[in-house]
């Protein structure tokens, strides 16, 4: 199992190239099984999960090709037809997303038996909202064997109120509603950035859809979806870890390829701790440690708040502030797993449910932790890499299902990490 060996203590110096979003990338291939037309993807992260989704294409008899290119993947997928509508759970095992093709193959085929997905370390990701929103639409579906069997001759549309924000439950709705009859209205839909993304996607594919980015969306459905070209928005949590990576090891980057309009919560947050983050030129970004990092609590909200997936990071940042810090998640109710970890490393957190208190500022040391999931391991990293001694760091391929090659990354910036092989 692979394993990174990080020797802690040195500056990050130097330019890094965000890649593109892998939670925009995945709903834009899924989005593809609503037409038979070609649809095109650029900027394409490499990381693990863009295969699994791949593989899941290929289980449905859908072709796909991968081209290399100098920023990202081009990913070319065309699926002019189905021959097996299942999603096998040994696939949605690996990876919750791939509910994500549940919409759109009861839409356009009628038909979909896509395996539950199971426990996820984090906390609970109920799949119910996707069930009882495309039932709101028309589909007849029940539970069988641990597979969801969803059946309908036309799906109409409806209205719809999330009972809780859903990112992968209102982009599944969207995409089903983009082939039904008449009109549909999300409320209290996700408003992050990959649903705006998977919207003007669907819109060039000739979907009928606004108000994407605010918490109602209208979809008017129309018959038929053509294929076309996508580029993918650049990684938010890629550029948010990097930009904590600056101020952990008192270095100094320039991130290439960046929304900044997107990381306006975790730029705030982090600028309020001391951390200096400047516009450097058109999507690019520029930080360094800047003055002393202070201790700045934090609440994880849905988007436009501070997101879950920088909370891990952060929590990592705060271990090296001057002070205390309460940091409360509201999104998952377990996601402190890697607060065990860093306290194998010397650092002083106490959690209490949904929040931890840090105490900083900490001496962390060189340690073996283990990765528990994908933002877990983020933690670890920029720990390791603030760290005196050697860190290492087992069950990394969590960390590869979203990162594209950040042992490679980190190292061209100056730190002393390698992947082993054990």
């Amino acid at each position: 199992m692979d394993k990174f060996l990080i020797t802690g203590g040195h500056p990050l110096e130097g330019r890094v190239p965000i890649s593109g979003a892998k939670n925009a990338a995945l709903p834009a291939m899924a989005a593809a099984l609503l037409t038979q037309k070609r649809v095109i993807l650029r900027n394409v992260p490499r990381v693990r999960d863009i295969g699994t989704m791949r593989s899941l294409l290929d289980e449905l008899g859908v072709d796909s090709s991968v081209t290399h290119e100098e920023h990202g993947n081009r990913v070319e997928i065309e699926a002019r037809r189905l021959l097996n509508p299942m999603a096998p759970y040994e696939l949605v095992k690996q990876m919750r997303a791939s509910i994500l093709v549940l919409g759109p193959l009861v839409a356009r085929f009628g038909q979909a038996r896509v395996s539950l997905p199971g426990g996820c370390a984090i906390g609970a990701r109920p799949v119910n909202l996707h069930i009882k929103g495309l039932e709101k639409l028309g589909a007849s579906i029940h539970i069988e064997h641990g597979y969801i069997e969803a059946r309908a001759e036309h799906l109409k549309g409806s209205v719809f109120t999330f009972d809780v924000v859903s990112v992968t439950g209102t982009e599944n709705l969207m995409m089903a509603a983009a082939l039904s009859d008449g009109e549909t209205v999300l409320e209290n839909a996700a408003r992050e950035p990959e649903v705006v993304n998977l919207a003007d996607l669907l819109i060039k594919m000739g979907a009928r859809i606004e108000g994407a980015g605010s918490d109602e969306i209208r979809i008017q459905g129309v018959s038929e979806l053509g294929g076309t070209e996508h580029t993918i928005i650049p990684d938010r949590i890629e550029a948010g870890t990097f930009l904590v990576a600056a101020a952990i090891t008192g270095g100094h980057l320039v991130l290439d390829g960046v929304n900044s309009a997107h990381l306006t919560a975790v730029i705030n947050k982090l600028t309020e701790a001391g951390a200096q983050i400047t516009e450097a030129g058109p999507d690019k970004l520029e930080a360094s440690a800047g003055h002393e990092i202070r201790a700045v609590d934090v609440t994880t909200r849905e988007y436009p708040g501070f997101a879950t997936d920088m909370q891990a990071q952060y929590m990592a940042l705060m271990t090296q502030a001057e002070g205390s810090s309460l940091i409360t998640e509201t999104i998952f109710e377990n996601r402190f797993l890697h607060a065990l970890e860093l306290t194998r490393m010397g650092a002083d957190i106490t959690v209490n449910g949904r929040r931890a208190v840090v105490r900083g500022r900490t001496s962390l040391s060189g340690a073996k932790v283990q990765a528990s999931d994908l933002r877990a391991s983020a933690s670890l990293v920029l720990a390791g890499l603030a760290a005196q001694g050697e860190t290492l760091i087992d069950r990394v391929y969590h960390i590869d299902r979203g990162y594209e090659r950040i042992e490679e990354k980190l190292s061209r910036l100056g730190a002393k990490i390698h992947r082993v092989f054990e």
